[in-house]
């Protein structure tokens, strides 16, 4: 018996009976040689740190655009986040942590620069839309290894493609929102409780927020710090899930908890997200990748020569592809290079 083969059958002594077992995967899209030693979510897992993609994450906005700080969050340290929080809550149910852990790192491979302002202006100007978590299966079904793909197994691809909600509900209404796994399920939560947080976080370290405008619902419930709001979150679902472990079926929170999870995403929605400061750098940053946009539909040599994307591609398709995995950093620069004027060397 292999190691992965051992790996396998603890997996079937010790997780809960709704758990994704390795061993029963629905397998990838195209038929691969089991490894010896790793699961197949485990080789997911390592696929994804080892991607391009995820690589870029540390130079991708999460909410404020080129913050003067160290300690703002990115979109690297999101997904990370998330993967902590995500991981406790598998664990602690006895889920599939490694399942848990490659749809959490994966989950935002495909977001653009510029956080939701660069989304929403590809949403604007692509025909077919734009929508980060589609962008994110696009990145690992198609754009990594130079057009092959990652080759991810069914069950992390259908994690990646069900985590996000927008405003929409935490825990999903009905079974077509829904992952196919309780892992799944629970990343999506997950991204809820990180970015919530993190982003409050970094609001009041910013001075765009002050701690007593925190609404009294939202403190008295999860607590008045960062990692008791997180602790609380966290142990709601735990507990309130654990109690039907028997049959577990779904996720589920008290709705004391989720009420006070409502409550600070409408406030950060009204204070953060869609305030008149951020609106005004959102704007900057759909003018740059607006542009470069439309350079680009103009001058598709310039993507060929050095990525390998399919020439007869839809050139729409091919410039977005090309914008959603630039960073802020590197949008910024060719922005520079391309419209600003040079300096002169004067001697």
């Amino acid at each position: 018996m292999s190691i992965r083969q051992q790996t396998e059958e603890i997996e079937r002594q010790i997780l809960h009976p709704g758990a994704a077992l390795s061993a029963k995967s629905r397998g990838r899209q195209r038929i691969e040689k089991e490894d010896d030693i790793r699961t197949c979510f485990q080789r997911d897992r390592d696929r994804i740190i080892h991607s391009k993609a995820f690589r870029r994450l540390i130079h991708k906005t999460q909410v404020f655009l080129a913050p003067k700080g160290d300690h703002y969050r990115t979109r690297l340290t999101h997904v990370l986040e998330v993967s902590q929080i995500a991981r406790t809550i598998s664990r602690a149910l006895r889920l599939n942590e490694d399942l848990t852990e490659a749809i959490a790192l994966a989950h935002d491979l495909g977001h653009t620069p510029f956080g939701h302002a660069g989304e929403a202006i590809l949403r604007e100007l692509h025909p077919g839309g734009f929508e980060h978590y589609e962008q994110s299966l696009r990145v690992v079904d198609v754009l990594e290894r130079e057009g092959k793909g990652l080759n991810l197994t069914l069950e992390v691809r259908d994690g990646i493609i069900k985590h996000s909600k927008g405003k929409g509900n935490i825990l999903p209404a009905n079974e077509e929102e829904a992952a196919i796994t309780l892992e799944g399920q629970v990343v999506r939560v997950s991204d809820t409780i990180a970015y919530l947080n993190h982003d409050l976080d970094d609001a009041l370290r910013a001075q765009v927020l002050k701690k007593s405008e925190i609404p009294h619902p939202v403190s008295r419930v999860t607590g008045d710090s960062h990692s008791a709001r997180i602790d609380r979150m966290v142990k709601d679902l735990i507990y309130e899930t654990g109690k039907r472990q028997g049959g577990m079926e779904g996720l589920r929170m008290s709705d004391e908890v989720l009420a006070a999870i409502y409550a600070l995403r409408d406030f950060l929605y009204e204070r953060v997200y869609e305030s008149e400061v951020t609106k005004g750098e959102f704007t900057k940053a759909k003018k740059i990748l607006g542009d470069l946009y439309h350079y680009y539909l103009g001058h598709l040599d310039e993507v060929f020569k050095d990525i390998p994307f399919d020439k007869k591609a839809n050139p729409h398709r091919v410039v977005c592809d090309f914008i959603a995995g630039m960073t802020d950093r590197f949008a910024l620069l060719t922005y520079e290079r391309l419209f600003l004027p040079g300096q002169w060397s004067v001697y």
